[in-house]
């Protein structure tokens, strides 16, 4: 029966790294490793900088907080 319970672990060495991975594959539970120093999708941060370099070329549009609080609506 699956649970909503996430864990997070915080290892500060290969070897509890090692020993979490070998732990969690004896007790057949489903994992994922992921980097902390990861860095963000290439695509999405060119497309963030290319809305800032489009932004300061005038290619935006300014609105108030109340036009932007009518979207909510």
């Amino acid at each position: 029966m699956p649970t909503q319970n996430i864990f997070i672990a915080h290892p500060e060495n290969t070897e509890q790294v090692t020993a979490l991975k070998a732990f969690m594959k004896a007790l057949k539970i489903k994992f994922e490793v992921t980097a902390a120093d990861k860095p963000y999708n290439k695509e999405f941060v060119d497309m963030v900088l290319q809305g800032d370099e489009d932004f300061k070329a005038g290619k935006g549009k300014e609105i108030t907080i109340e036009e932007l609080n009518g979207l909510w609506k």
